[in-house]
């Protein structure tokens, strides 16, 4: 078989692809590749899966195939496994009743494709090819690709009506793809904004997660002001005191960091941070990341602002070097190496003016950036489980019991070995908090 229909599939998964709709026709059934992998093969993009559909009824297609997974045959979806790649198979069908605003609560299945077609959210996504080619294409979704236009199926508002994730998916796709939204597409988005509250938060924020990660971020946040969907959704986002200057910088940075800095815009403090990525369903790990990067932001400005707090404009160029290592070294401890760097990324995308600053606080700002790769590497012991001493040995070779005082007196020892102060060597931290102990 020819698989030189697709240019942008991996060409193995495009030849089981047609041997599964090639079962289907020879058994008597229409069927087609339709969707997402058509949309991108004419857009000339990279294609990771492929879902089929076709005239025969899940029955038909279980019994046509040896490995057939039930993934939601109440609605007509089973999952062809073929040559080791996974096929999603949907029979033609009409739905209707979206009581959630999300899922169809009635299927109904049909056996003409330009039905089936008339559900889909938008023209350039309901465009079925198949198996040598051939295309349908009854709503002009390839003129629409050609004129770099997302358009709704029909009449917008009944499509946002239908399911309000539509309206995120179109700014989704207008942003990655760097098309305009029709003009009646984005009106009826407008009159159907408010349906995006039944939306749970988990679909909402995996689509901004696609848009964010896409080669033009700002397009999609832009749209997403003008529109004011996000204070729409079951958790509005703060978007009013979003600084669009600081945003310019985006496309730098790795996808969860972009989240950094849209909150870091919106001058949330971690604390508010926290809350809101809860709601949002962040993963823990993703969130607590962000949160840390917005402590380090706040800790740091302060700490350099209290250390260049004595400095007067004419004397900005007085710095004091060995002061701001130590801070840095601070948050070191507190906060992770790992987050270290993810301030530095962000400090290099955030302009300077953002953060509005006295030049001469400015100026220590710079200057820790400047040196904080170097500090971060010469600070090898950052953790207390790192230290060559253990809790146990300080209560024995103290010869009184733990308390409150353990926990401070590793800290300080953490500290002093962190800053090159004293060496990482048990006798030197025994002969150290026994130092300190007697000072006290």
């Amino acid at each position: 078989m020819n698989t030189n229909t697709w240019q942008y599939a991996d060409q193995e998964m495009a030849l089981h692809g047609r041997e599964v709709i090639h079962t289907l026709t020879a058994a008597g059934h229409e069927a087609y590749w339709v969707g997402g992998c058509v949309r991108d093969e004419l857009l000339g993009r990279a294609i990771h899966d492929m879902d089929l559909t076709t005239s025969a009824e899940p029955e038909q297609v279980i019994a046509l195939f040896p490995h057939v997974i039930p993934t939601g045959i109440q609605h007509g979806t089973v999952t062809v496994m073929q040559g080791g790649h996974a096929f999603e198979v949907t029979t033609f069908r009409t739905e209707s009743g979206y009581a959630d605003h999300r899922r169809p609560t009635e299927v109904a299945f049909v056996k003409d494709i330009r039905e089936d077609l008339m559900r889909r959210d938008f023209t350039m996504n309901a465009i079925a090819m198949a198996e040598h080619g051939e295309r349908v294409d009854p709503f002009g979704g390839e003129a629409d690709l050609r004129a770099a236009l997302v358009r709704c199926v029909g009449r917008a508002e009944e499509r946002f009506e239908e399911d309000g994730l539509r309206m995120l998916r179109c700014i989704r796709f207008a942003s990655v793809f760097r098309f305009r939204v029709a003009f009646n597409t984005w009106k009826g988005m407008i009159r159907r904004r408010e349906k995006l509250r039944y939306i749970a938060m988990e679909r909402v924020r995996v689509e901004l997660e696609k848009m964010l990660a896409g080669p033009d971020p700002l397009r999609g946040l832009e749209m997403l002001g003008r529109s004011g969907l996000l204070g729409c959704t079951k958790v509005p986002v703060p978007w009013e005191q979003c600084e669009a200057r600081a945003l310019k910088g985006i496309v730098q940075l790795q996808e969860e960091l972009r989240w950094g800095l849209l909150l870091m815009s919106c001058r949330l403090t971690s604390e508010a941070a926290d809350e809101l990525l809860r709601a949002w369903t962040f993963s823990n790990a993703v969130r607590l990341r962000l949160v840390h990067l917005l402590e380090w932001e706040t800790e740091l400005i302060h700490s350099t602002g209290v250390i260049a707090g004595g400095s007067v404009p004419e004397e900005s160029d007085i710095i004091n070097v060995e002061a701001l290592r130590r801070s840095w070294i601070r948050l070191l401890i507190r906060l992770g190496k790992d987050t270290a760097s993810d301030w530095l990324d962000l400090y290099n995308t955030l302009p300077a003016s953002f953060r509005g600053l006295p030049p001469w606080v400015e100026k220590h700002v710079a200057k820790t950036a400047e040196l904080a790769s170097l500090w971060t590497k010469q600070a090898v012991v950052v953790r207390i489980k790192d230290l060559n001493i253990t809790g146990n040995e300080l209560v024995q070779a103290m010869n009184r019991p733990g308390g409150p005082w353990l926990g401070q007196m590793m800290e300080q020892l953490l500290q002093a070995v962190a800053c090159g102060d004293i060496p990482n060597e048990t006798e030197t931290l025994l002969q150290e908090a026994k130092r300190v102990m007697s000072s006290e």
